[in-house]
């Protein structure tokens, strides 16, 4: 009897146990593997539409505020966050800048973390313009990183690979006058240069959301 007795305790200590890890690996946020398959049509190069699996970010080489190529085996191997912007935007680019400041305090001086902006307008955007930009918002050199590069360039990262702009109109061009308009969009990448997550720049409490969302990536294997 004893022995039954026993067992059933056993028992039902092992499925109380069991209940309770399932349910802590249940509470503990998942974030999503996004692919272009996934998001809207109208941000993804029309070569991309049906790709549902196995996107990374493709490579690059551009040009940081101090005159430094920086390529995607700078950020390999690293969580990051990505934007679009240009330095004469009055309107959404100043508060998207301002909340990135925000990141890179959360993270200062981590080699594990980086920021990539990417302006829209780099005819106008040059290395000077970005320095004097990036000192504006105590960017951390080798951290947060103001990139600029050929129009071409630049554009076909952002359509095929972070899908941050869409075409503008012909009778509205946008803010940089360009033919492209681009997203509020922060970029969560993670380090197999996968996408895990968007959030809007202009949005205190969204960002404060992909900084929790980074600790999260910082601990995956």
């Amino acid at each position: 009897m004893n022995k039954a007795i026993i067992v059933i305790v056993i028992l039902i200590i092992g499925v109380a146990t069991a209940y309770f890890m399932t349910k802590n690996s249940q509470d503990v946020k998942q974030l999503p593997i996004i692919q272009p398959k996934d998001i809207k049509k109208e941000m993804v190069d029309p070569s991309l539409l049906e790709k549902g699996i196995g996107h990374r970010i493709g490579e690059f080489n551009l040009i940081n505020q101090d005159g430094e190529n920086i390529t995607l085996a700078d950020v390999k191997g690293k969580v990051f966050v990505a934007e679009y912007f240009f330095t004469t935007c009055m309107t959404i680019c100043p508060k998207m800048t301002e909340q990135m400041t925000r990141v890179q305090a959360a993270f200062r001086n981590n080699e594990n973390v980086k920021m990539l902006s990417f302006t829209v307008n780099p005819d106008y955007d040059d290395v000077d313009i970005l320095k004097e930009y990036s000192e504006k918002y105590n960017a951390l050199a080798g951290q947060w990183h103001f990139l600029t590069g050929t129009k071409e360039e630049l554009y076909g990262l952002a359509r095929k690979s972070f899908f941050v702009l869409k075409p503008a109109e012909a009778a509205n061009l946008g803010d940089a006058g360009s033919d492209f308009i681009h997203t509020n969009n922060f970029v969560l990448v993670d380090r197999q240069l996968r996408i895990r997550g968007y959030y809007d720049g202009t949005s205190p409490d969204e960002v404060s959301e992909l900084i929790a969302d980074i600790q999260l990536l910082l601990k995956e294997a």
